[in-house]
Order: C-alpha cells, then sequence, then structure tokens
C-alpha cells in the first residue's frame, strides 16, 4: 500500500555473515532519509525483539557508526532462529506483533534472513493483511549457503567463498611443503546446497587448490571417496586435499556427520558438524597415510577482513532497494539480484514474491557437478568469479579493526 506514514522496523535473523551489517546500513541509511518513515528501529534478536518489544532507536545512533557497519562484521543487533507456527494452529505470536506494530506505528517491516526467515517474513505479511493493519513487509535476502531461490546470488555469499577459496589456497600451500604424504580433509558449511564448498575450485587461480570437491547435491559413497583419494595420491606423492560440505549425505538420505548430532535446531535441522574428521579418520585407517582434518566453522560466516567489494556494495543497495520498495507501495516481497546478460558483470534489483523463496533451496545445476561427482565445472567459475572481486579496506584502530559502535538507545521494553 502507498502513502503509509509511520515508523519501519528491520531486524536480522540466522546465521551472521561479513556483509548483513551491510543490510542493516542500507536499510537504515535510506529509511533516515525517507520523509514518510517518521521513526527507524531495529530489534533485538530478530522476531524476539518485536515480541518482547525489545529494539532500539536507530535515530539515536551517529551517522558515522551506522556507515561502519559496513565494516563490521556479524549480526550488530543480535540474530535469532525462532519459528513462527502457522496462524492458523497458533496465533498468539502474531497477535502479539500485531499489538507492538499498532502501538509503536510500524508500517514498514524489514526482515533479514535466508530460507526460513522469508517465511517467516511471509507469514507475517500475510498475518497483517488479513487482520486490516496496514503494513508493507519486504524481505532482505542474506545466507552465505546461497540457496535462495528467485536471486542470483545471495548478500554474504561472496565474501564467504572468497574466504573458502583463499584459505584453501593457503592450505595447499603449507601442505605440500614436506616430502612425506599428507591427506588435508577440509569441512565447509553447507547442508543441502554446496555453493560454498564449490567455491574451494576458485584456489586454484592462485596456482594450488584442493584436488577433490564432494557436495550435497550428489550421494556420497564411502568405498568411491577411498578409491578417489587413492588415485589422486598415487600421482601426487601420496598428497591430496580435499574440500566436503558439512551436508554431505549416503544415498539413502542420512548426514554422512548425523549420527554425530547430538541436537536439531528450532526448525529441526539437525546440527552437523565434524565429517572432516570422520573422513580422515577413514582415509588413515584405509590407505595409511598421515591425515589432517579442517574445520571451517564460524570462521567462514564472519571473515570481515576479506570481504568482497562486490559483496559489501550490492548488500548496502538491496537495503535501500528494499525501503524505496516499501515506501512505494510493495509488500510480501523479497529484493532479488538478477545478472544481466552479456560478458560485463552487472545485476539489477527485482522484487520477487516471498513465498517463492520460503523455505525453497537453489542447488548447483547438475551439469556444473563434474569428474565422476568430484569437482566443479567451469561454468561455476564464471559465475562465480566477477562476485568476489575488489577489497573493502576497514577502518582500523591500534593495529586493529575499527568496528561499529551502536548505542543501542532503548526504544521498547521487555513486558510493556
Amino acid at each position: 500500500m502507498k502513502n503509509l506514514t509511520g515508523a519501519c522496523i528491520f531486524a536480522q535473523s540466522g546465521g551472521p555473515t561479513s556483509v548483513i551489517n551491510s543490510s542493516a546500513a542500507g536499510v537504515f541509511l535510506e529509511a533516515l532519509n525517507t520523509e514518510c518513515i517518521t521513526k527507524v528501529y531495529g530489534a533485538a534478536h530478530g522476531i524476539k525483539g518485536i515480541l518482547e518489544e525489545n529494539f532500539y532507536d536507530i535515530g539515536e545512533e551517529d551517522v558515522k557508526e551506522l556507515e561502519l557497519l559496513t565494516h563490521t562484521p556479524s549480526s550488530a543487533l543480535g540474530s535469532v532462529r525462532y519459528k513462527l507456527k502457522d496462524a492458523s494452529v497458533d496465533a498468539t505470536d502474531y497477535e502479539r506483533i500485531l499489538k507492538v506494530f499498532k502501538k509503536y506505528n510500524i508500517r514498514y517491516f524489514f526482515y533479514n534472513g535466508g530460507n526460513d526467515s522469508m517465511d517467516t517474513c511471509n507469514k507475517i505479511s500475510k498475518y497483517m493483511a488479513k487482520s486490516g493493519w496496514d503494513c508493507n513487509v519486504i524481505g532482505v535476502p542474506k545466507t552465505i549457503d546461497n540457496d535462495l531461490v528467485g536471486t542470483d546470488h545471495c548478500p554474504g555469499f561472496a565474501s564467504a567463498a572468497k574466504y573458502v577459496a583463499t584459505t584453501c589456497a593457503e592450505i595447499a600451500l603449507d601442505a605440500r611443503v614436506y616430502d612425506t604424504g599428507l591427506v588435508c580433509v577440509i569441512e565447509v558449511m553447507g547442508r543441502n546446497a554446496g555453493w560454498l564448498t564449490a567455491a574451494s575450485a576458485l584456489a586454484k587461480l592462485s596456482g594450488n587448490g584442493v584436488d577433490l570437491i564432494y557436495l550435497p547435491e550428489k550421494p556420497f559413497d564411502m568405498d568411491k571417496f577411498v578409491e578417489d583419494v587413492k588415485e589422486v595420491c598415487a600421482k601426487n606423492s601420496n598428497k591430496c586435499i580435499v574440500a566436503v560440505s558439512e551436508g554431505i549425505h549416503f544415498a539413502d538420505g542420512r548426514y554422512v556427520g548425523e549420527f554425530k548430532a547430538s541436537s536439531t535446531d528450532l526448525f529441526g535441522h539437525a546440527q552437523l558438524g565434524g565429517v572432516c574428521g570422520i573422513l580422515a579418520s577413514v582415509i588413515k585407517e584405509k590407505l595409511g597415510v598421515k591425515t589432517r582434518a579442517i574445520e571451517f566453522s564460524l570462521m567462514q560466516r564472519c571473515a570481515q577482513h576479506i570481504a568482497s567489494k562486490v559483496d559489501v556494495d550490492e548488500t548496502v543497495r538491496a537495503g535501500r532497494e528494499a525501503v524505496k520498495a516499501a515506501v512505494g507501495g510493495e509488500t510480501d516481497k523479497m529484493v532479488a539480484y538478477i545478472r544481466k546478460p552479456g560478458d560485463k558483470y552487472e545485476i539489477e534489483y527485482k522484487l520477487i514474491p516471498l513465498e517463492v523463496c520460503a523455505n525453497a533451496e537453489k542447488k548447483i545445476p547438475d551439469e556444473w557437478i563434474i569428474n565422476n561427482d568430484t569437482y566443479v565445472s567451469q561454468d561455476f567459475v564464471d559465475y562465480c568469479l566477477p562476485l568476489i572481486q575488489g577489497e573493502n579496506p576497514f577502518v582500523t584502530e591500534n593495529g586493529m579493526p575499527r568496528y561499529a559502535k551502536l548505542k543501542k538507545v532503548q526504544a521498547g521494553h521487555p513486558d510493556k
């Protein structure tokens, strides 16, 4: 709905990234300069901050600190993994959100996250429309997994991919200095989509990279894996570098690392990890070669020191585009990146319905997975390479990065 006058609220959800705060910077800076937006709020810990009436008055922040968000990793407002039930099953949360929106005259809601977050955004949008409260809801994409449907790529992916590729190149150089055998198994994030693990292929552009790549898009066979490694070792003085997604699974659907998963998150996903250790142990037992298991874990998510300038700049713009779209009357949409055809890399911003990307996953095309499911093609490299270009020099103090320091002046208080 157009011509809405009132406050806006922005919240971050899901896993943090090196550029999620660039989305916040884009939304905040644009909203603060938009006449029909009377107040700009930032919710603490995602949707829970709204439910608990716990959010910050962004208008009280120093503009220079908001600009520094583009050099600050992780979620400045705090994140959350909280799943809203369908309103038809339990409308309690929705009724609470509506009450808060009415109390603070919130007419614009921006939710920054991945697949599950877009589902939350979609549910709230639908409930607001049904309730009769005029509130434009726009999803701001985010996920290093790069698996949101409808967008060429996702904010955060490029910077994480740059970290993965660079670190794999460094590991490859380190692992090959001795004249003794060594198999390194590197575990990269990615539950059901292998985009980030596939980025390890870019390491070869530095002259040294990984030999084998295993993605969750293809069933994993342990016996074949051992033979693949054995074949590489036979050609490379008993040395092999392997990159695997945390979500690789057997043909029957069981995750390789699932038996080590002692819990699930609020969305029912098994907490995976330790796949590299399992595979390294198998190789040591079967081939008798020295092994090393390396899990990138949290390091790949928030490596702002190696963030892609393309990623940062596009993400800030996406936040601004979200505000412009909402003020222009759009709702129940997500900002998406559309790559323009041609040799020169360019994108345009497009709005897609939230229901298209909510709980859906975009996976690597089958034709991009080659060498008997152990590597990725030049098509993937050509797709990924433009995204990791440029550096985002950070401000330093005392030789260390200077991150944004928000005042976080409370606008709402729990239980009010």
